[in-house]
């Protein structure tokens, strides 16, 4: 039989065995398999070490005393006495998540309202153009009918140019092509000769809608088009050609007139033309870049909150998964795998993401052809997913997977809110989003050969993927750091003997592997 001072010193060498096994690897340590592998004698305490990325409400390094006999099943109702004491732990942790769901609310959701909640205000920031290129009595008409226009809701932004200093039409094209204006109002050239001729000469050819030509794109911000561009602009010309219409109309018929007695010829002439007294000018819709797939919405928008849940799922399976490995593993092995196995996993996600597109026949071969345009596209999706998710998996470190949720949440908001809206419909407070990486992960590009900014988006998204491998590596190093110190000064105090004494030899042992891990 054992002396008293064997078993106690076996103890404490069984207890720093551990210790020194453990400690070679991250707070992921408490898994069964580990605990497993060091084969406590029964009636000794064994060690549970707390996992960073597992939840709980435990130090990192908690005794607990082997269970000598099963505990019996008790059956009772939820609002029994004998579960009072549990009872109101089940409802602590109820009301701390309500409480904290709560802040996040309040947190997160004002930024997306308050992103979508002023743009009919700020409809005065979208630049609009009313170049005449007539120069005659139909486009001074119209120029003095714009700037005299005046409508209650939102307006655009209007800036008068004449035909010389905007150029021709191509030029005008050119630079709503590049965002220099959200829509350019153009009456044409000879509108004014065009339609005196074919009034006077009855010419039932005459199409009133070639006097005014609008020019946008729809592809820009089809929300923004959408709600306020076209309907706007619409609004506006209904107006100041009805009202030039009927002015010219009484001046017509004035004419007509003059004598007392009417023009025959002259009314002849307006009986087989009547379109050059109403409407007399119309306008044409000209949408250089039209959003012609709506599928393409859940690529450019709702897609991006997808690779983002996507992310956190491979950060969640990770997080599990190499608590398996952590224990047995040194730092710069561990890190690397830490990095390398999303970067892995995301490539046939982002791949499989890529082919969903194609299947549902989104126009990736407007601007580069095909083949190029499904290849860049799935290079984007591919590091978009990266930027997301490393960041996760940095954060993931310090919240552990009970608070990395939050997190996603934040992360998902904050990142969206700015890309809902163009600049000119939000607060300056959302430029924030230019440094975000949803922000650079658009398809518009590739899909309605919209400006290309591309070079610049995989910059910021290259960096953000950079940032993320940095402040995980960071992460790592202090929580491994920490729960190594830990666990060292636990098993330092665990090797005294059952009279209070400690055992000098095992002491000494855990201070120089504390001085190893420092």
């Amino acid at each position: 039989m054992d002396t008293p001072g064997e078993s106690s010193r076996e103890h404490a060498a069984d207890q720093m065995q551990a210790a020194h096994s453990i400690g070679r690897g991250t707070s992921a340590d408490r898994h069964a398999e580990d605990a497993a592998t060091f084969q406590p004698s029964s009636g000794i305490q064994q060690l549970d070490f707390v996992d960073e990325n597992k939840p709980s409400r435990k130090s990192s390094f908690v005794a607990e005393h082997v269970p000598e006999a099963p505990v019996e099943p008790v059956s009772a109702g939820f609002f029994s006495p004998a579960l009072a004491p549990m009872r109101r732990r089940y409802f602590i942790i109820i009301g701390r998540a309500t409480l904290l769901i709560i802040a996040l609310m309040w947190t997160c959701l004002p930024v997306y309202w308050g992103a979508l909640a002023n743009s009919a205000e700020l409809t005065g920031n979208l630049e609009a153009w009313f170049i005449d290129r007539d120069g005659s009595r139909v486009g001074r008409g119209l120029t003095q009918a714009v700037q005299k226009y005046s409508a209650p809701g939102p307006q655009l932004n209007w800036k008068f140019f004449s035909g010389v200093n905007a150029g021709d039409d191509s030029d005008i094209i050119d630079m709503v092509l590049n965002d220099q204006a959200w829509v350019a109002v153009v009456v044409q050239p000879n509108a004014t000769t065009r339609l005196a001729t074919a009034r006077v000469n009855g010419d039932e050819t005459y199409d009133p809608s070639t006097a005014v030509k609008v020019y946008y794109a729809q592809a820009r911000n089809e929300i923004a088009t959408g709600n306020y561009i076209v309907p706007i602009t619409t609004q506006m010309l209904q107006a100041t050609t009805s009202a030039y219409a009927t002015s010219t109309a009484q001046r017509v018929f004035a004419q007509i007139n003059s004598n007392g007695q009417p023009n025959a010829t002259a009314l002849q002439m307006i009986a087989n033309a009547p379109q050059t007294i109403s409407p007399a000018i119309s306008w044409t819709m000209v949408n250089l870049r039209p959003y012609q797939a709506p599928a393409a919405q859940a690529a450019t928008l709702v897609g991006n909150i997808f690779l983002c849940i996507f992310a956190f799922m491979i950060t969640m399976a990770n997080s599990t998964a190499r608590a398996i490995v952590s224990p047995h593993m040194s730092f710069l092995p561990y890190l690397a795998l830490r990095i390398a196995v999303p970067l892995i996993a995301y490539l046939p996600l982002s791949m499989s993401y890529a082919l969903i597109n194609l299947a549902f026949k989104l126009p990736l071969g407007t601007k580069f052809g095909l083949g190029a345009g499904f290849i860049i596209s799935s290079a984007y999706i591919y590091l978009g997913m990266a930027a997301l998710g490393l960041s996760i998996e940095a954060m993931i470190t310090i919240l552990t997977p009970r608070f990395t949720p939050f997190f996603l949440f934040m992360l998902i908001l904050y990142n969206v809110s700015p890309v809902v809206l163009p600049d000119e419909l939000q607060s300056p407070i959302y430029t924030y989003g230019s440094g975000f990486p949803i922000w650079y992960v658009s398809l518009r590009t590739i899909m309605f050969d919209t400006p290309s900014h591309l070079g610049r988006n995989i910059a910021v998204i290259i960096a953000w993927i950079i940032m993320s491998c940095g402040t995980m590596s960071v992460f790592t190093w202090y929580m491994r750091r920490r729960e190594k110190r830990r666990l060292y000064a636990y098993a330092a105090r665990r090797t005294k003997s059952p009279d209070g004494g400690p055992l000098q030899v095992e002491k000494g042992k855990a201070r120089d592997k504390e001085k190893d891990v420092e």
